[in-house]
């Protein structure tokens, strides 16, 4: 990876969010990667991947998720595997969206909850 993308999120800022903030956040940017890849625009796929994975080592970075990090460094695992690897672990992309829509949806409760 090239430049800091996010460098107001690396100062400090990201560990201000929640778990959940933070992994509907990547799954933005594995959106992203997503659907560029599938128009065939290989170089914003693959920025929007950086985007993706720098968040995700600032997830692994945040003190506050320790207990969590076998899990978190999994799903970077995976990512690396279904974006740049083999996909060994058979993943698609129907599984992707799956799996970070239920963060964003929890997010989306989180600030509703928090908003009243």
């Amino acid at each position: 990876m090239t430049a800091v993308q996010h460098p107001s999120l690396a100062a400090g800022r990201w560990q201000t969010f929640s778990l959940m903030e933070q992994l509907a956040n990547i799954g933005s940017e594995v959106e992203r990667a997503l659907n560029w890849r599938n128009k065939n625009h290989s170089e914003y796929s693959r920025l929007a991947f950086a985007r993706a994975l720098e968040l995700l080592s600032l997830t692994i970075a945040d003190p506050r998720h320790r207990r969590r990090l076998k899990e978190i460094t999994r799903l970077r695992e995976a990512l690396l595997d279904f974006f740049l690897g083999d996909n060994e672990f058979h993943s698609t992309e129907k599984s992707w969206r799956s799996y970070f829509y239920g963060f964003a949806y929890a997010s989306a409760l989180e600030k509703r909850r928090t908003a009243r």
